[in-house]
């Protein structure tokens, strides 16, 4: 067989195991795995690197089209720049926080038209369930290509902009979910307790509380726990297919092991951010980590490594919401907008504290990033090293340290808590589809990639 390329001399993380292969790429696509597949194509030389998948983080915010109001936040340009630079090959794009916000046919076109020619990675894109898309928008949605759909129990949106994104109530909550049961994909929840932790947030705020810590007590365990087991309920009672995001304690996770052992569809996530950030380090870091459920206390995060090794935790993302610098320009934590732009060091992080600190298989590393948000979301071309899925590839170069700083963020606004601190990995090199969209020493190529899958 004659290829496009072959990538030499690296060490290929496989499904289930990895090798010192050579990989084969034809037509953008993994045409062979072997040995001594030739010379006649052009040679990806992976030399001192580990080949990995291509992560797919399913759980990203950007924030076009802004609709006039959040315009200078999160772009496709720069999101899916830095998506490449971080060794991302796929995006899940969440719903909101664009204007409008996706909820029907006409806003998910609007921003189908938004990204055009943007991508440097290709986006997924998410549907929302909001209390005023009962009547058709759900439909229209699947009918647009959504690969998932996504619902607030806790507070969000803002109520003077038309179109922004909505919690659900109780009654829309449970006609949203059979709704979703009848399309069979998934129903992301961002589950906490709307009515106790807003309470508790505004007495904190009234006794004159400022702080990150306080302001991760004023979001409780329990809070975070309690409405993982409505959904597992209103799951039950709909059929619906469903998926925890963002889970920040061991004890979410329990709840869902429990009602998987129970026969329910369920699975869920959690962020880099919560494997790597403390409670007791917040406040000197600033608002800049500030995110909900809040990051919790440092006696919890290896209970919640244990949960991500044994399997209960089907897959890490970054929850990339980035905003303005001016709404996390604020000493009272209670006050700024909650949200980490953490898409362009999931790769590294991760490679770093899972595989060369805690001795995580390249396998498992490999469907933690990769393989399992695939398959849940039917992705069915991307995920995995394998024969007939796209050539998506990143190069990480092991025991390599370097220190994030500001000026080399791809993001529209290079704020994140990630700055200034010290990685042992490096993402060397990006394959999109058998296309070098990132290298090291080139730096990121301006050529648009990436598509939209539908």
């Amino acid at each position: 067989m004659n290829f496009d390329a072959i990538i030499k001399n690296g060490i290929v993380i496989l499904e289930n195991e990895e090798q010192a292969v050579e990989v084969g790429i034809k037509d953008g696509k993994i045409a062979a795995i072997g040995n001594n597949l030739g010379t006649d194509a052009a040679i990806i030389d992976a030399k001192g690197t580990i080949v990995s998948p291509g992560m797919v983080d399913a759980h990203v915010h950007i924030t076009e089209p802004g609709g006039g109001y959040r315009d200078e936040w999160e772009g496709y340009d720069t999101g899916t720049r830095a998506a490449a630079k971080g060794g991302v090959t796929t995006i899940i794009e969440m719903p909101l926080n664009q204007v409008p916000a996706t909820v029907n046919q006409a806003s998910i076109q609007e921003k189908y038209e938004a990204g055009e020619g943007k991508l440097s990675v290709d986006v997924a894109s998410y549907g929302g369930l909001v209390p005023f898309n009962l009547d058709g928008g759900i439909q229209e949605l699947d009918n647009n290509g959504v690969v998932g759909y996504k619902c607030f129990l806790a507070t969000c949106g803002d109520r003077s902009i038309e179109g922004d994104f909505m919690n659900v109530d109780d009654y829309s909550l449970y006609e949203g979910m059979k709704q979703i049961a009848k399309t069979g994909k998934i129903l992301s929840v961002h589950a906490e307790n709307a009515a106790i932790t807003d309470k508790l947030g505004e007495i904190a705020a009234k006794n004159g509380e400022t702080s990150l810590r306080a302001y991760v007590d004023s979001r409780p365990v329990f809070t975070e726990v309690e409405p993982i087991q409505k959904i597992i309920l209103f799951a039950k009672e709909t059929g619906c297919r469903v998926h925890i995001v963002h889970v920040a304690c061991e004890e979410g996770v329990d709840e869902i092991i429990k009602a998987q052992q129970e026969g329910v569809d369920i699975t869920c996530e959690t962020c880099t951010h919560y494997l790597y950030f403390y409670k007791e380090e917040l406040d000197d870091i600033g608002p800049v980590v500030k995110c909900s459920p809040p990051i919790r206390e440092q006696s919890r995060l290896e209970g919640m490594w244990h949960r991500v090794f044994d399997g209960d935790i089907s897959f890490i993302t970054s929850d990339h919401s980035p905003c303005t610098p001016d709404l996390k320009d604020t000493d009272n934590a209670f006050e700024a907008w909650g949200g980490i732009a953490g898409l362009q060091n999931n790769v590294d992080v991760l490679f770093d504290e899972a595989v060369q600190k805690r001795n995580m298989s390249l396998s498992q590393f490999a469907d933690i990033i990769a393989a399992n948000p695939a398959k849940r979301f039917n992705l069915d071309t991307k995920g995995s090293i394998t024969v007939g899925k796209d050539a998506d590839f990143v190069f990480i170069k092991k025991d390599a340290p370097y220190e994030v700083k500001k000026e080399n963020l791809a993001y529209r606004n290079k704020i994140s808590p990630y700055v200034g601190r010290e990685i042992n990995a490096q993402v060397v090199k990006t394959i999109l589809r058998g296309v070098e969209i990132y290298d090291k020493e080139k730096g990121i190529s301006d050529e648009k990639t990436g598509t939209f899958i539908d």
